[in-house]
């Protein structure tokens, strides 16, 4: 009998809204000037990675890790000051933790809300749990347009709310006692998304006992162990125990646990960085606003979005001197002509500025 087997083809199994997206793109950067990705550009001083050696050679990596990471969530507790009342979720990155939400919240229509432009991976999450995304707009300054969040709530009744402080990619803060108006407004939880605490110096964990529907995110990414991919939500036992349903066994792998351990038991070392980052982040700043032509955006964040005529000419002359920074240019209308920069190391920032300087000069002469 002849083989009437049909193989199904991508695009007829995919959902038509994954066939329909860009995965993530994260350009190469051998041989580059890297500051294009928010990360912390020092290396731990060399006692601390010798300590690191030691614990990565005698760690059993033939055994599955603590799948409650029971020590590094008490070492957490101490150096982030999180209060005994609240629980800890981790995740691998703070992307994991979007999703476990998105999962447990996707009921039929639901709809999961936040500003644009912010953090991409809220409306991808959303898009991959079958969530219906809401995307309120900021003002031209991109600062919250509160009556339309307002609106937009009730319209919509989001079951879940992201909201970075400070901003990605604009690395402003938000006016606080409008994200608490949007806390008292929304019927579901609202997330405070606070990678970029380390630059900012302000935050929501203390009114967590406040508002039983908010929680609080953090990742270890921006301080300075990007490579490690550990994130973490904070808030009520009631909530987060039914996120950890949804959180997949052993998500935290045995290296990130025992040396995110040893490292926060010396944060003073990422903090001290963190403070050198925001001294610099005041010198590009000033720089940057030197420049004619140049809209500088200010920023509490370990990054400067700035808004310049020909950007995507500027990237791809930079990207052509190794130097690879975030064009934004074409991702939403109220990022037109914009390019985002993030804070390196002296030697780093002053060759960007000085390259940035001689492109705009060709260009312009």
């Amino acid at each position: 009998m002849p083989n009437t087997h049909r193989t199904l083809t991508p695009e007829q199994i995919i959902r038509p809204e994954i066939l329909a997206l860009s995965a993530y793109h994260v350009p190469p950067a051998t041989d580059m000037i890297k500051l294009d990705a928010m990360e912390n550009p020092y290396p731990l001083p060399e006692s601390l990675r010798n300590t690191v050696a030691q614990l990565a050679a005698r760690a059993p990596i033939n055994r599955y890790p603590d799948a409650s990471a029971t020590e590094l969530k008490a070492t957490l507790r101490q150096a982030l000051g999180i209060e005994d009342e609240m629980e800890i979720l981790l995740g691998n990155g703070s992307d994991e933790i979007i999703q476990i939400i998105a999962m447990a919240a996707a009921r039929p229509d639901a709809v999961l809300l936040s500003v644009e432009p912010a953090f991409v991976m809220f409306r991808m999450i959303a898009t991959f749990t079958q969530m219906r995304y809401v995307g309120v707009p900021l003002h031209q300054d991109f600062s919250l347009d509160l009556p339309a969040m307002l609106e937009a709530i009730a319209k919509h009744e989001p079951a879940v709310i992201f909201l970075a402080y400070p901003n990605n990619p604009t690395g402003n803060l938000f006016d606080a006692a409008a994200i608490v108006s949007i806390i008292q407004a929304a019927p579901g939880i609202v997330v405070i998304d606070e990678a970029y605490h380390a630059f900012a110096d302000v935050s929501f964990m203390h009114r967590l006992s406040k508002y039983p529907n908010l929680l609080v995110m953090r990742t270890l990414s921006k301080l300075g162990l990007a490579g490690l991919r550990l994130g973490l939500l904070i808030g009520r036992s009631e909530w987060l125990h039914e996120f950890e349903k949804v959180r997949l066994p052993y998500n935290v792998g045995i290296m990130t646990q025992v040396i995110a351990d040893e490292v926060l038991q010396q944060a003073d070392v990422l903090l001290e960085q963190a403070q050198t980052i925001k001294t610099e982040r005041a010198k590009m700043l000033a720089y940057l606003e030197t420049i004619d032509g140049m809209t500088v955006f200010p920023s509490d964040a370990n990054f400067i979005l700035f808004r310049i005529n020909a950007a995507s000419q500027i990237f791809q002359a930079l990207k052509q001197r190794r130097i690879l920074i975030k064009k934004l240019d074409g991702t939403h209308p109220l990022l037109e002509n914009c390019l985002r920069v993030t804070v390196g190391t002296p030697e780093e920032n002053v060759q960007f500025c000085t390259t940035l300087n001689t492109i705009i000069t060709e260009i312009t002469s």
